[in-house]
């Protein structure tokens, strides 16, 4: 049997997550993968790659993901979602439960299933992948960033509660990064979505990929709490330097 250390990502059929699945198989894991779309995760996946159906917002799809990995080593929550842009007064409750669902209480699903099998390696960590929008607001975001506020709580929180246990604990929070994120939120409006990154030259997948393998790679006494990474054009949420075509 391998002796290579096993790794979960969730969210894993496009962006951050199947950059995150590449970079760790990279680095030697053993990787499992889990997403609703899986004909687009296998697409996405190299070789030796476990591709799974997963939806984090489904106990019962969790459960039957969780007991096809009983051995487990690096969990990292990668799976999330943005949805709509509209002020606190003009709220879909609709949008805000389904981000709620997906950015917090899948994080809190996935990590209870796999918590007994992380702590079993004597070398687990969890990482969970926040935002910049888990200690900034902006206006039209407040669905968005209440559930990243309350991921990065739990994520803190579980680091408390995992003292003394040998599971290590870390949030890497990314600004903006050019995946499939903004086009989610637009409802597929793939050319609304493109002016997020226009004029300014955005994080990729790999970027924050890179993070998380670092992390993930430090000595098993050295927890990483936090990374905050963003395009050196972003400075905050609403803060970001654009050019002119052709600058």
């Amino acid at each position: 049997m391998s002796s290579a250390k096993i790794a979960v990502v969730t969210g894993a059929s496009a962006g951050i997550g199947a950059a995150t699945a590449r970079a760790l198989v990279a680095a030697g894991y053993r990787v499992v993968t889990g997403a609703r779309r899986v004909d687009k995760l296998r697409q996405e996946m190299p070789e030796g790659v476990t591709c799974l159906p997963l939806d984090v917002t489904s106990q019962e799809s969790v459960d039957a993901f969780a007991a096809q990995v009983p051995v487990l080593h690096l969990l990292v929550n990668n799976a999330g979602k943005a949805l709509g842009v509209e002020p606190v007064g003009g709220a879909t409750e609709e949008l805000w439960r389904t981000m709620y669902e997906t950015n917090v209480l899948g994080v809190m699903r996935l990590t209870r299933a796999f918590l007994p099998a992380l702590e079993a390696s004597g070398a687990g960590h969890v990482i969970n992948v926040g935002s910049i929008a888990g200690f900034e607001v902006y206006p039209g975001g407040a669905g968005y960033t209440a559930s990243k506020h309350a991921l990065r709580a739990v994520t803190r929180t579980l680091r408390l509660e995992l003292l003394g246990k040998p599971v290590r604990v870390t949030e890497v929070a990314p600004g903006l990064v050019e995946t499939e994120f903004s086009e989610v939120r637009f409802a597929g409006d793939k050319e609304r979505a493109k002016t997020v990154y226009q004029g300014m030259e955005p994080l990729r997948g790999d970027d924050v990929a890179e993070c998380i393998v670092w992390a993930a790679s430090r000595p098993r006494h050295v927890n990483i709490d936090e990374i905050v990474v963003r395009p050196l054009d972003q400075a905050a949420a609403t803060m970001i330097h654009r050019r002119e075509a052709g600058d």
